[in-house]
């Protein structure tokens, strides 16, 4: 048990830096420090929006508009660390 337990904390960690990362690149983007021309950054940028986009989404249909102000990434991070904080009370109390 405690194994299963380990690897669904890991996966979640794992998509937490994910989160984090797709937040910085599209920072990095939006204030031209990187070039979506360069084939890496393309990629990169790629991977992280299809990774976290279904879960963004999804957010995004229940929080307001905020003016160009993105909170889903604050809301789906908070989420993770609820989720891995109450998985941990369960299991070991």
């Amino acid at each position: 048990m405690d194994s299963l337990v380990w690897l669904i904390l890991t996966i979640i960690q794992i998509y937490t830096w994910i989160v984090f990362a797709m937040v910085g690149v599209s920072w990095l983007l939006a204030f031209n420090v990187i070039n979506r021309s360069n084939q890496f950054v393309y990629v990169l940028s790629d991977f992280l929006n299809r990774a976290t986009e279904p879960a963004l989404s999804r957010i995004r249909g229940f929080i307001p508009n905020m003016g160009g102000i993105d909170l889903s990434p604050l809301v789906l991070l908070l989420g993770l660390y609820f989720l891995r904080r109450l998985i941990v009370e369960v299991i070991y109390g």
